[in-house]
């Protein structure tokens, strides 16, 4: 793996200033959600799309994680450019009293649609399964099942259900 050179908030937002480009990295539902002034929107799977300049790149998503897992294909797509990456993320950025444009009235990222949907189907499982009769625990073995389905092939029902909901169209229109 490639370790390109993190930089505190701080120091991005002076390189920022200095001519640097920040790339969103992450999907299009949660820069929609919220992102930093100025950033561009590149998703992982468009990376091919990065527009370099020969300035320098300093690459963010939510925590630091995406970013830090995907250096090496990161640092490939900056073709020369110095790069970096943004330490702890969007997050770090705001904790540090940066300025961040948000929408609220944009659905929550899709993910965490799924993570709250499938953790209250398994909740509400249990519980059912001890208050009204076991057979509810089948939901909780469902869902159980729909998770592991979804880890071992990369494609998650739920989450194609969830992104067709009313709610959803904004975010992807």
């Amino acid at each position: 793996m490639t370790k390109l050179t993190t930089l505190s908030p701080a120091d991005a937002r002076a390189a920022i200033a200095a001519g640097a480009c920040l790339v969103d990295i992450r999907g299009a539902d949660e820069f929609a959600r919220e992102h930093i002034p100025g950033a561009v929107h590149v998703p992982l799977d468009r990376l091919g799309e990065l527009p370099t300049d020969g300035g320098p790149v300093i690459f963010h998503c939510r925590s630091g994680m995406r970013t830090a897992a995907n250096a090496s294909q990161l640092s490939a797509q900056t073709r020369g450019c110095e790069a970096f990456l943004l330490e702890g993320g969007i997050d770090a950025w705001r904790k540090a009293g940066l300025p961040v444009e948000a929408d609220r009235s944009q659905p929550i990222e899709l993910i965490r649609q799924v993570q709250i949907a499938a953790g209250s189907l398994v909740l509400l499982g249990v519980l059912l399964g001890l208050l009204v009769a076991p057979a509810f625990f089948g939901i909780a073995g469902f869902v159980g099942a729909g998770l592991v389905m979804a880890g071992v092939t990369g494609w998650c029902g739920m989450a194609h259900l969830l992104a067709v909901m009313p709610w959803n169209r904004r975010a992807a229109a």
